[in-house]
């Protein structure tokens, strides 16, 4: 074997030697003090000797200097920078981690990949469903369906007011890193967990879309994009409804507040891909989930009010976008709809959709929000 080692003192060795012949006839001609020092920067200083032959002579104190002169140390590995410890730290339970988006396109060697299928739900009817003018409402609880379809009945709790200067609509995301697939080849990657921090991939991109399209139709929208789900995921709620609470606070006229979630439909292995298509562009399919009081876990007095509500987006966006909104469900859920009479919970597509397939269903969703409070122009906002 080579040895590096050994090579590399021979190298330095010739290279003295080298140097020491170039200059052994100049040492020959000077006086004997100064021969004596000049000898001594060949030994300890051999690069100063070299310049003193080539012209640039050395007095003897130079000379002695540079022979006194000490190994050069090398200098500390940089440390990094001290940062600051937080005083107390966070105790609730974790949240799933956040993977990093994957590429944009399917990998050819992607291991363990698993089957999308797209899938459109059509309105439900019969048992267990409320039919609307448009749309329908599946039937999870315990009334009767004409019970609830007579709750979902009669004009909207509220009145929003349009091009005021004060906000009439607040959107949120209590499962903000909810994110979407990467790229539109139906295959996904088990080993994606769906969740990003990144806002302008996960929830708040589709949120930011809404908020835009309601305000250019002249609904003043705030759109809150706290990542309530980050550290911990079970006491997102709590987090999502302290901010709701101090929005509505701030802005006693907020009278809408709108949880922007994505959906995680599974069959066999496989993940299930909400999707319609609307202007001749693919689309995610939404739900709209309005909760439901049971007398003891689920405290929402007012159920029947976000029912109505429910009931009207869902039939707005069946009359103007057929295919847009899967059947709405109406189920003994919480959501913190016990905040405003015009509080729902949006679930736009799932994990299986693209971004872009979220983004335009939210887009047409909030078109059909702002033409149910009367917005001229509401179809076409850009």
């Amino acid at each position: 074997m080579f040895d590096l080692r050994r090579a590399g003192a021979g190298l330095a060795g010739g290279a003295l030697a080298a140097l020491a012949g170039a200059g052994a006839l100049a040492l020959a001609l000077l006086p004997p003090g100064e021969r004596a020092l000049r000898a001594a920067a060949l030994l300890y200083a051999p690069a100063a000797a070299a310049a003193a032959w080539q012209g640039e002579p050395a007095t003897p104190a130079a000379a002695a200097a540079a022979a006194a002169q000490p190994a050069p140390q090398p200098a500390p590995a940089p440390q990094p920078a001290a940062t600051a410890t937080p005083e107390t730290a966070p105790t609730p339970s974790p949240a799933p981690e956040p993977t990093p988006a994957p590429a944009t396109t399917a990998p050819p060697d992607l291991e363990g990949a698993g089957d999308i299928l797209p899938r459109s739900y059509a309105p439900g009817g019969g048992e267990g469903y409320v039919t609307l003018a448009a749309g329908s409402i599946r039937n999870s609880t315990e009334h009767s369906d004409a019970e609830l379809a007579a709750a979902a009945e009669g004009p909207l709790p509220f009145a929003v007011e349009l091009d005021s200067a004060e906000p009439q609509v607040l959107i949120l995301h209590t499962h903000a890193t909810e994110c979407y697939q990467p790229w539109a080849e139906l295959v996904f990657d088990p080993a994606f967990s769906a969740r990003t921090e990144d806002k302008s991939q996960n929830m708040c991109a589709v949120g930011a879309r809404m908020a835009q399209v309601l305000n250019a139709a002249g609904v003043n929208t705030l759109h809150d994009t706290t990542l309530h789900d980050s550290p911990s995921y079970t006491e997102s709620y709590a987090r999502s409804a302290q901010t709701a609470r101090a929005y509505c606070e701030k802005y006693p006229s907020i009278k809408v507040i709108l949880d922007v979630h994505r959906d995680a439909i599974e069959a066999d292995g496989a993940r299930i891909k909400p999707v319609c298509t609307l202007d001749g562009e693919p689309a995610a399919q939404v739900m709209i989930i309005a909760g439901c009081d049971n007398g003891s876990t689920v405290q929402l007095p007012n159920w029947r009010q976000n029912l109505k509500f429910a009931a009207a987006w869902q039939t707005s966006m069946e009359q103007n976008y057929p295919g847009l909104a899967r059947p709405a469900l109406c189920g003994y859920r919480f959501y913190n709809q016990d905040v405003t009479t015009g509080s729902l919970l949006l679930e736009v597509g799932g994990h299986a959709n693209t971004l872009d397939e979220a983004i335009r269903a939210g887009e047409y969703a909030a078109r059909a929000l702002a033409a149910l409070f009367g917005a001229a122009g509401a179809q076409e906002t850009n």
